[in-house]
């Protein structure tokens, strides 16, 4: 059985593909799933969370845009822009305490990002969580 550690790192596959431009990716979401074995309750949290990455896009990118200091979310990497676009999201639903969601987007950026990635990802989550909290 899948993990959710596992399925948001399909979900981070996903939302790389529909952010270089496959639209059509939307439509094969349950295929994609099945193939990597994500089903069930990891299924519905993989969807959950793609779905409402890309249904509050232009919010989560704004948020992360109002915490970026020199850059814009246009300017990362396609995989730190996942990550984070997911741990933002996940702060937005609150399901999860904020060091779940944090140390999960470490340990993907380490599995998929650059080396610096772990460090950049743990800075600006933070920066986002402390935002909210604010809000």
């Amino acid at each position: 059985m899948a993990t959710r550690h596992q399925a948001r790192e399909r979900v981070i596959s996903l939302l790389y593909a529909l952010d270089s431009g496959n639209d059509k990716i939307s439509k094969f979401v349950d295929e994609i799933l099945e193939d990597k074995k994500i089903r069930n309750q990891q299924k519905e949290f993989a969807i959950k969370l793609f779905n409402g990455v890309k249904e509050n896009l232009e919010e989560i990118d704004k948020i992360i845009n109002d915490n970026l200091i020199d850059r814009r979310v246009e300017e990362l990497g396609v995989i730190e822009r996942a990550i984070i676009r997911l741990g933002t999201y996940e702060f937005i639903l609150k399901e999860l305490h904020k060091a779940i969601i944090i140390n999960e987007a470490i340990e993907l950026s380490k599995e998929l990002g650059s080396d610096n990635s772990p460090a950049f990802i743990n800075g600006v989550l933070d920066s986002i969580q402390k935002s909210l909290e604010k809000k």
